[in-house]
């Protein structure tokens, strides 16, 4: 396929983003760019991780070739009408995965996606249900697992996932850090 003579650089340090891209066939570079994670207090918590994607897209946009496409995204947690990003530290995570236990939230991945010509940006949604944690099941996977790096404090694929999550509405890839399906879709009209 004609997709998969472009190179995707993927402005992530997140390794699970990069093994779903190569899990979907794509000759990956990885780039990196400095930006504030900042956004308009006002804007609806839904779009938050499609206006840092594209604030990361725009970041690195000035060294894109012809064959390529640029890939940035963000993804974030919503409990209770709050954003959990990443936590600060293993009481934060604590904190978060207490706030989560037995209840469901929502992940928003938002994903931008350039070529030297075009631009396209969007968010995809999914909804996940913990059941109820003990603190000593949540302890025990931030002592082996130090989800720091994650929103939310967990990644699905991990321990917490495969014994914790009841239930999930939407794509499961989505809530690893990219939303396969949509993407692939995406990057399929790109042009």
């Amino acid at each position: 396929m004609e997709i998969f003579n472009k190179t995707v650089l993927l402005n992530s340090h997140s390794p699970r983003r990069k093994q779903i891209l190569e899990e979907m066939g794509f000759n990956i570079k990885l780039v990196s760019s400095v930006c504030e994670e900042t956004f308009p207090q006002n804007l609806p918590l839904e779009q938050v991780a499609a206006f840092l994607a594209k604030k990361k897209n725009d970041a690195y946009s000035h060294i894109i070739k012809d064959n390529e496409i640029l890939i940035s995204a963000d993804t974030v947690v919503i409990a209770d009408n709050t954003i959990l990003g990443k936590p600060k530290d293993e009481k934060d995570a604590f904190f978060m995965l207490k706030n989560l236990s037995g209840k469901e939230h929502t992940v928003v991945t938002g994903c931008c996606l350039r070529t030297r010509n075009n631009e396209d940006c969007f968010f995809e949604s999914t909804q996940v249900r913990f059941s109820l944690l003990s603190d000593d099941e949540i302890r025990y996977y931030i002592k082996k697992k130090h989800p720091l790096d994650k929103a939310g404090a967990y990644g699905i694929q991990e321990w917490i996932g495969m014994t914790g999550i009841c239930e999930i509405k939407g794509d499961y890839y989505n809530v690893m850090g990219l939303p396969a399906c949509k993407l692939w879709q995406r990057i399929k009209n790109l042009r």
